[in-house]
């Protein structure tokens, strides 16, 4: 069975040598010392070790099953959520007013990764709650605050986002749910929602449901659209419980992964629901959620292929095969270990260099967010929206494709299920899907996020690039990053001029290019970061650091992503300067 522990160590390296948090002068960041953070990570990486690993296959094998419109999650789960709210872990950063323990997002997240990669499956039941806690927390009235709000954030009630449907999934301006207003200010809501995860399970005492639907007179496409509050079970005035809504489990999707979620269709027959923020607007408040959900996406992505790859290097290191060319290094066994052979060497630093540098890249959009929402800094909330299809669709590719490479060095015992490297690859594929298929989050990179504001967002971008490569002149131990990282920004922003001088003409010739463009600025993201972590390391090794062999390993991987990833970024350039035309040749009958 795979196991699991926290890279705790790289973590309060990101927290407390790149991001530096305790000197940025956001409000909260001044509590976030080595000491503090180092305790919080240490106890999270004990219950993810201890109580969630060890349910991750369980998960697996069971899944959850629907019995009499009840689901039953696997053997463990109940308890283990139980666990996680007695600790306060679903309340971390939530707003003190309603139980919440107002820590930043980005302790937040940091947390998440170490649960994610724990057990994905379990951690989606409280991660789909946080997202509705802030739709409701943004948008709600006091009163549906206060009704709904302390018992979301115990996680004594879950939550669940409702969008898709059988017919429409990306294009939601086709959803049929229909809202009909009763006199009494509620609206009845009807109609089916497939594809929802925790919709229904036994770990909670209701479930509140965010279902967008269409009231009357919002007229076509999404601007007729709405939001609305279904509770499974109805809240009396009181707090308590009522009767049952008119929401009920259709039956659970049969999915190739996160078998130990619960992806339900849901019927809604007249269910009771209210709405949320304003009539007619409710793609601005699902939007709260769904750029959450997608960040957190993003981080599944990398934090799945970090639990998969500490268990491929163990495997490297243990498993007897061949013998190193240069000369045996282990002449008392039959063979040497995996870990001496270069190709399984190219496997290893292929997945370390990406995890630690999209860990870095998430912890940073954190970190804007944390900007945006305490400071009210617009420029963190422009260059935070830029990143997101960015950290969700090219993370969660490189994800599934770092899972992919961790059960590939297992060989043929890579493919056996008893070994845990299946399931790694099944749970990272859903990542590429949900919340925004992949191809989605490159259209609204190129089509929207890039002339956001008229492009000011990701002139910045280019200007942060700029100054992080400037700052380091006369630095000869830093020419390996920046000069590959100028020439890789150079390629991103080549990019964008195609898309200036041929877009307008021929839209095609933009969104024939848009996913490559995401994967060209996914590296250069990558880049800055390891420009940054090399940077933070040389600083603490000249400051006369203990532990030279960490600082100087991150150093070393970092090398190696700007020598064998970033050149990446010339392919990518070539194929969206290939235009349109080798994309729409052909006619659709001649596929």
């Amino acid at each position: 069975m795979p196991t699991y522990t926290a890279p705790v160590k790289d973590m309060q390296f990101l927290l407390q040598d790149v991001l530096r948090v305790t000197e940025t002068g956001v409000p909260g960041y001044e509590d976030l010392d080595a000491s503090f953070t180092s305790a919080v990570l240490e106890e999270a990486g004990k219950v993810a070790s201890e109580v969630l690993a060890p349910l991750n296959a369980v998960g697996d094998a069971q899944g959850c099953v629907l019995e009499n419109g009840v689901v039953r999650t696997p053997e463990g789960f109940k308890a283990a959520f139980e666990a996680m709210k007695e600790g306060g872990w679903t309340a971390l950063d939530c707003d003190p007013e309603y139980g919440g323990q107002g820590l930043p997002y980005l302790m937040g997240t940091a947390v998440g990764e170490i649960f994610v990669s724990a057990n994905m499956a379990f951690n989606m039941y409280q991660g789909l709650t946080h997202g509705a806690y802030s739709a409701i927390h943004a948008h709600g009235t006091d009163e549906q605050k206060a009704t709904y709000l302390p018992k979301m954030v115990s996680c004594d009630w879950t939550g669940t986002m409702n969008l898709t449907e059988p017919h429409c999934g990306t294009d939601l301006g086709m959803l049929r749910t229909k809202a009909e207003p009763q006199a009494d200010g509620s609206y009845k809501i009807t109609g089916q929602k497939i594809f929802i995860s925790a919709g229904e399970h036994d770990m909670a005492e209701n479930i509140i449901h965010l279902v967008l639907a269409k009231a009357p007179g919002g007229g076509e496409g999404t601007k007729g659209i709405s939001l609305f509050i279904v509770p499974k079970f109805m809240v009396k005035e009181d707090g308590s419980l009522g009767d049952r809504n008119a929401v009920s489990v259709g039956k659970i999707e049969e999915k190739m992964g996160i078998h130990g979620n619960a992806t339900c269709v849901l019927n809604y027959d007249g269910a009771t629901g209210f709405l949320l923020g304003e009539l007619h607007k409710g793609m601005r408040a699902m939007f709260t959620m769904m750029n959450e959900a997608r960040l957190g996406v993003g981080l599944q992505g990398y934090a799945v292929a970090e639990a998969a790859y500490q268990n491929a290097v163990a495997y490297a290191k243990d498993r007897l095969q061949g013998r190193d060319v240069t000369g045996a290094k282990n002449p008392a066994g039959a063979a040497d270990p995996l870990i001496v052979h270069p190709d399984i060497r190219r496997s290893l630093m292929d997945q370390k260099s990406f995890v630690e540098g999209a860990r870095a890249l998430t912890f940073w959009g954190a970190s804007l967010i944390d900007r945006h929402h305490r400071q009210n800094d617009a420029a963190a909330d422009g260059l935070v929206g830029l990143l997101t299809p960015v950290i969700k669709g090219f993370q969660t590719d490189k994800g599934f494709e770092m899972a992919v490479q961790a059960q590939q060095v297992y060989g043929g015992h890579g493919y056996i299920e008893e070994q845990g490297m299946s399931q790694f690859v099944r749970d990272a594929r859903i990542a590429m899907i949900y919340e925004g298929a992949n191809g989605v989050q490159a259209l609204d990179l190129v089509g929207r996020k890039l002339a956001a504001d008229g492009g000011k967002h990701v002139m910045a971008f280019f200007d942060m690039v700029k100054a992080e490569c400037k700052a380091h002149d006369g630095d000869a131990r830093m020419v390996p990053f920046t000069e590959a990282l100028k020439a890789a920004s150079k390629q991103m922003q080549a990019a964008g001029m195609f898309f200036m001088q041929n877009g307008m003409k021929n839209p095609n010739a933009a969104l024939a290019g848009s996913y490559d463009f995401m994967h060209l600025m996914g590296h250069v993201c990558l880049g800055l970061m390891w420009t940054r972590m090399a940077k933070a390391a040389y600083a603490a090794l000249d400051a006369g650091a203990a532990d030279t062999t960490f600082y100087e390993t991150k150093i070393t991987t970092g090398r190696y992503y700007m020598a064998r990833q970033l050149p990446a970024c010339a392919t990518h350039l070539a194929r969206i300067e290939s235009g349109a035309d080798p994309v729409m040749a052909l006619a659709a009958e001649a596929f």
